[in-house]
Order: structure tokens, then sequence, then C-alpha cells
């Protein structure tokens, strides 16, 4: 078991990164896959004398030290932390960099859990925050408290309206204000897009989603590029203690194994629905960055290896159609979440984004989001265009 990734592994391509990377085959056994470390604490040489630097898996497992090497391999960066789900991870982010008082910048259609971490529990706590249009670097520059301002926040592609953040323009913005620039990359996945390479300082992610990939694991991850952060986040990782735990590490590792693969068929899939649906007479918007009319499309295409297999989009007759749409849907699963190999279908107004409602970042109730997945795409069309008759 290795923590760190050897240098010859982290030159290589992704998809050999993600099969390799942060972990080598075991030299007793030759297993190639990481155990299951399903173990508390660990037998010491002595008073202090921790073999391999393992004492208690709060602090280290080796199962999580391989994935969270795997994921810092993925990511380009110079440590990766894993979590039991990406609140918990972005919890324990916002509580290693800032105090009360200080102010934070976010995006104006952030992901409902993520705003209410931040309206709900960092406000009371005395963490002030701002939405800004992520997609406009001026508008976020506008939204900046100097002095006050730590970390600028973004998720691109948003959650779920899809606005592209240019992440080496607000990379400059940020690091201008003395901020961090912290980057959601849940929806593009490490394999669609690398923020830490553009500037950014921290990579969010829910490896619930695309990362894990078959709907069976809750998690989340932290990486970041610069030493001094990464050992202020593994005392509060530790200190804190939403870790993840060892079979949970384990079903990410083996998710990334095969992200690139899969990535590939959610977008192909993906760009084929937005073709229909772009030609469906009950479709008011389709909301996809590969769209040439998409207002985020050219940095989309300059940042990203491909656009993501999450597509939105508005129906000519309201919320009571969208609301029937998803309810007719047989193949698409209604339900929260997205990412898995199975598609889903969701109405965010009512469902991902019910605890932004009221606010300036309530989502349009004639909005549907797809979580496009790697079925057999023929069979994905048809049943949205029942779904729409």
């Amino acid at each position: 078991m290795s923590e760190q990734t050897p240098a010859d592994v982290q030159k290589t391509g992704f998809e050999t990164r993600a099969i390799h990377a942060g972990y080598e085959p075991d030299p007793m056994t030759g297993a190639v896959i990481p155990p299951i470390y399903a173990t508390s604490t660990y037998k010491q040489d002595g008073v202090g004398g921790m073999r391999g630097g393992y004492e208690y898996s709060r602090t280290a497992n080796p199962t999580r030290a391989a994935l969270e090497a795997n994921l810092a391999a993925l990511e380009e960066g110079e440590r990766g932390f894993a979590f039991g789900s990406g609140l918990a991870a972005e919890d324990t982010l916002l509580r290693t960099v800032c105090r009360p008082g200080d102010h934070v910048v976010i995006p104006d259609d952030a992901y409902g859990g993520t705003y209410r971490l931040f309206a709900k529990v960092a406000e009371p706590w005395g963490l002030e925050h701002t939405p800004a249009q992520v997609a406009d670097p001026e508008a976020v520059r506008a939204a900046i408290r100097p002095g006050q301002t730590k970390i600028v926040w973004v998720e691109t592609p948003t959650n779920p309206l899809l606005n592209i953040a240019d992440i080496e323009a607000l990379a400059v913005v940020a690091h201008d204000a003395g901020a961090l620039l912290v980057v959601d990359n849940t929806f593009a996945s490490p394999y669609l897009q690398q923020p830490l390479t553009l500037g950014a300082d921290v990579v969010v992610h829910s490896t619930t989603k695309y990362c894990g990939g078959h709907s069976d694991v809750v998690g989340g991850a932290l990486v970041v590029r610069d030493h001094g952060l990464a050992e202020q986040i593994a005392f509060h990782q530790n200190s804190i203690g939403a870790v993840a735990g060892p079979f949970d590490a384990w079903l990410v590792l083996r998710g990334l194994k095969t992200l690139g693969v899969r990535m590939d068929r959610h977008c192909d899939n993906a760009e084929r629905i937005v073709e229909f649906l772009e030609a469906h007479p009950r479709v008011a918007e389709v909301v996809y960055p590969g769209l040439p009319t998409h207002p985020g499309h050219e940095v989309a295409g300059r940042q990203m290896k491909r656009y993501g297999g999450i597509v939105s989009f508005r129906v000519t007759e309201g919320e009571a159609k969208a609301l029937d749409v998803c309810a007719k849907a047989k193949v698409f699963t209604l339900g929260e979440s997205l990412g898995g190999v199975e598609s889903l279908i969701e109405h965010p107004g009512r469902m991902t984004h019910a605890s932004v409602a009221g606010t300036d970042l309530e989502v349009p109730g004639d909005l549907i989001r797809l979580s496009v997945g790697i079925e057999t795409v023929e069979d994905l069309v048809a049943d949205l265009d029942q779904a729409l008759s």
C-alpha cells in the first residue's frame, strides 16, 4: 500500500492513473486491488512506534489512503482527502479556512445542499456569504469584500442551470483579493476537467456521483495543490472526523477505475438526448454547455474535455407539465442525485433545490434536470418522447 503515487504513474494518461495510482500490488500476495482494511486500530511497535504511519483509522486507513492518493493523481494535486459525504468535505474546508466574521462568494445558482450549508449552518456560526453570477468574473469581483473574503466558491457546470465559470479568470480575481478559489468539480468529474491545473486552489467532489458512479455509496473529497493548506486540512479532517469508511473508500476507488469509459458514454448519450429535445415542440429551452448557443460554450470547450452527462430543459406548459413528465418517465428513474450508470430525472424546484425556494437562488418551476446514464440511448430517447406526449 502506498499513500504517494510513484512518479512514473503520475506521468501517465488519465485512464492509466485511474487504475494504478495510489496502490501497488500487495508484495506478499500480489493482490492487484486494495483490500478493505476494516479495522479501527493498529498494533504499534512500542509506544509511538507506528507501522507505516497508521495508529487509528479516523486519522488514517490504508484503503482510504489509496483513494486519497488516486484522487490527487487524477486531479493533478498535492494531496487528496476522502470524507463521509460531499457536504462533510465542504464543511471541513470552511472550518479550516474561515473564521466567524469572514466572507465567501458563492454561485447564485448553487447546489441546494451547499446553499443550505452556507445559509443555515455557516451563517449562524458567523460566516457571511454573497451570491454572484460565477459565469461573470467582474460580477464575482464586485461581490468580493476586500480583507474579508476568504473564498471564492464556484461550481462549473453549476447545478442545475449548467452555467460555466471561467476557472482561469476567476483564479486571478480570487488571488488578487487574497482569497482561495474553490471549484466544485462534481458535474465535470476529474476526467472532463482538472481545475487545479487552471489555477484553482481546492477541488471539491461529491464522490457519490460520477467518481463512485454506481449509486451505491455516499462520499466526498477535497484535493489541494498547496502543501501548507494540505497540512491544515489533514489536521481538521482528523479533528472533525467526518472521514470516509474503508468500504465506502473501496467502492469509490473501484468506481474511479472505469470513470473514463463511463464518462465518454454519459457524454455520447447526453448529446443524442440534447438533439432530440431541441427538436421537440413541448420543450421551450434546452440547457447544455455543448450547444453553440449556450453562453458558456466557448469557455467550456476550452477547459473541459467534453460537455458532460447532465442535461436540463424547460417545458412549454409550465410547472404542472414538468411534474407530469417526471411522473411519466419509466427508463429514467425519478430520483435525486446524479452521475450513476442509470439515468435519473428530477424536478429541481421541488426536489434537490427545494431549500432555495423563495430566495434569489430559486430555480424555474418548469425546469427538469436529467442525469443521463449509460443505457441504450434509443431507449432513453423513446422514454422521454412518451413522457413528453
